[in-house]
């Protein structure tokens, strides 16, 4: 079986190297996370690669400056201008699938639910994605930003000014401050239909073909790191943390996760590392049978054939998240 496996992988890499990128596969878009870049080296490595492996046009979209506007930026203007991009890409009109990197995640998920008239998504991959929210502020690494990062805070994560001022409190949820949370919280509680359902996000956010949701089990970026399965704390208390299944946006469907669950298009991968610490092997495993056509989708290999069906580099890891 292994080598037949092998056999038909290498026929179909052999196919992909001869056959339009059109006829084989849609474009896909990655949206970054905080502090990063398009053009940061991570980033469009892991872009190109995607793109090299899958055979589709990879884009990465770039809102404002990157780094900057990824601290500074409110949500819902990074959706808007997300939006506006993805209507003018022509290549995105017949569909396309989206790789959120953590803090992008949001975006990506407001691309879907929030953007009228934009061109439908199929599958949507996220890595280490704060879909629940988050209950600290990621660590800002440049000294001279964390000054400015911790003077905001202390004026009130929900005051009108720092949700206007600091992006990621956009999507902070404290489980013991949720009245606060309601009432200051300027976008994930739209985006999560928390406090007045919209259906209308519901029904374009279950309507993705593949949902895959990386979580990473050394991350510490993310506070709690199951928020990358749309796990989080009970409302009122710190513990325990409750896996997806458990809380209340999944067994009352707001978004339309369990709907999608129970047709089994989420998938739920754990995997080594730190936050957006992956390697050539999981994005192979993970990510790229998402990025190709059902059609000639390549065969899951046995983990015996893996190592000699591709590259011997599978191991390398790729940093996604900016370390300056």
């Amino acid at each position: 079986m292994a080598s037949n496996n092998h056999f038909l992988l290498m026929f179909a890499v052999a196919v992909l190297s001869f056959l339009p990128r059109t006829s084989l596969s849609i474009p896909f878009v990655v949206f970054h996370g905080i502090s990063d870049k398009c053009n940061n080296k991570g980033i469009s490595q892991f872009t190109s690669l995607l793109s090299d492996w899958s055979g589709a046009q990879g884009h990465c979209i770039e809102i404002g400056n990157g780094a900057l506007d990824s601290w500074t930026m409110p949500f819902f203007e990074q959706t808007a201008i997300a939006c506006e991009k993805v209507k003018s890409m022509s290549e995105l009109s017949g569909g396309y699938n989206i790789v959120g990197l953590s803090q992008g995640n949001l975006v990506g998920r407001g691309v879907i639910e929030l953007c009228d008239g934009g061109p439908p998504v199929r599958n949507f991959v996220s890595l280490a994605g704060p879909h629940a929210g988050i209950a600290a502020i990621p660590l800002c690494k440049s000294a001279w930003f964390c000054i400015l990062v911790d003077s905001l805070i202390e004026l009130a994560v929900y005051s009108n000014y720092v949700q206007e001022h600091l992006a990621p409190t956009n999507y902070i949820k404290i489980p013991t401050d949720l009245d606060s949370y309601e009432n200051g919280c300027k976008f994930l509680p739209v985006l999560n239909n928390e406090f007045h359902k919209n259906s209308t996000y519901k029904k374009r956010f279950s309507s993705l073909e593949n949902l895959v949701l990386i979580k990473f089990e050394n991350d510490v970026v993310l506070v709690p790191k199951e928020t990358s399965w749309f796990g989080y704390f009970p409302d009122g208390s710190w513990d325990p943390i409750l896996p997806a299944q458990e809380t209340t946006l999944y067994t009352e469907d707001w978004i339309g996760l369990k709907t999608l669950d129970e047709a089994g298009k989420v998938k739920f991968v754990n995997v080594s590392g730190s936050h957006l610490e992956v390697s050539y092997g999981e994005m192979k495993d993970y990510i790229l049978p998402y990025l190709l056509e059902n059609s000639i989708a390549l065969p899951r290999l046995s983990k015996s054939s893996h190592a000699s069906a591709w590259s011997s580099h599978d191991g390398k890891k790729l940093k996604l998240y900016a370390s300056d």
